[in-house]
């Protein structure tokens, strides 16, 4: 298995001796695949390594404190989007890839973008998928971050054998937890709705920017990606009108979002 050995990492706590696993699938441009809060075993994107893996490079790096990557003790901190972005330039320095696409979904699209914004140069275009714009969550504080934070043993069994086969048996928990307990957090810090991650940022990305989305992603305030698509006025923006969460991953859906992408790959 293929890892990458840090000093240190700005997302794993000070840790020493930081090691990122990644996958390195196909061939052609490389593609970053930045995995969401719950790691990448939840939502994979086998079907659109399986249709594109000739024309294109997919490199997946599972972020500390998550897959086989080194552990850490803890909590996250609320800057985590920007440490995890500064861990993710690392690891793309040590694999020599100094320009590419990065294609993030949910806590994976808000490291694209703050990718994005620290290093544009490092960027050819990023593809956004179930993005967050805003730090406060009231349609998912109670049902899905409070529940899962105190209770994760309620997460299906479907998706507890995927996050055991990622995380291991007995860190699965702690990931879904920390993860939860994180956003409760921002949303406790907060004190407007309209509060972004960005520090009314965003709309200084200057590389192309889309963002891909679903239509009834249970994750999105209302209005949210319309007001992220009005901070960068020059996106794209494509809803797949029967994607929920994960577009790419989805029956659904995703014969839709991979044509979206074979798309701008062009």
């Amino acid at each position: 298995m293929p890892f990458v050995q840090l000093e240190q990492s700005p997302h794993a706590q000070g840790a020493h001796a930081v090691e990122i696993h990644y996958r390195d699938l196909g061939c052609g441009r490389p593609l970053v695949f930045l995995h969401g809060g719950w790691g990448y075993g939840v939502y994979r994107i086998q079907r659109q390594i399986d249709a594109l893996q000739g024309q294109v490079r997919f490199v997946i790096p599972d972020r500390s404190g998550h897959g086989r990557s080194t552990r850490f003790a803890g909590g996250l901190p609320t800057d985590f989007h920007r440490r995890a972005a500064e861990e993710t330039l690392l690891v793309l320095d040590a694999l020599g890839i100094e320009r590419t696409l990065f294609w993030g979904h949910s806590d994976g699209a808000v490291i694209a973008a703050q990718i994005g914004l620290m290093a544009p140069e490092r960027c050819q275009h990023l593809i956004l998928e179930a993005f967050h714009f805003y730090r406060k969550k009231p349609n998912s504080h109670d049902i899905f971050f409070q529940r899962f934070a105190s209770h994760p043993e309620q997460v299906s069994e479907k998706r507890q054998s995927l996050l055991a086969e990622d995380h291991g048996a007995e860190h699965w928990k702690n990931v879904v937890q920390r993860n939860c307990r994180v956003w409760l957090d921002l949303d406790g810090e907060t004190m407007r709705p309209d509060e972004d991650l960005y520090n009314r940022c965003l709309g200084e990305l200057r590389m192309p920017v889309t963002f891909v989305h679903g239509r009834h992603d249970p994750r999105t305030e209302p209005g949210e990606i319309e007001m992220a698509h009005q901070a960068v006025r020059s996106a794209g923006l494509r809803f797949i009108e029967h994607g929920r969460h994960s577009p790419h991953s989805e029956s659904a859906a995703s014969p839709e979002f991979t044509e979206i992408l074979r798309g701008l790959l062009g």
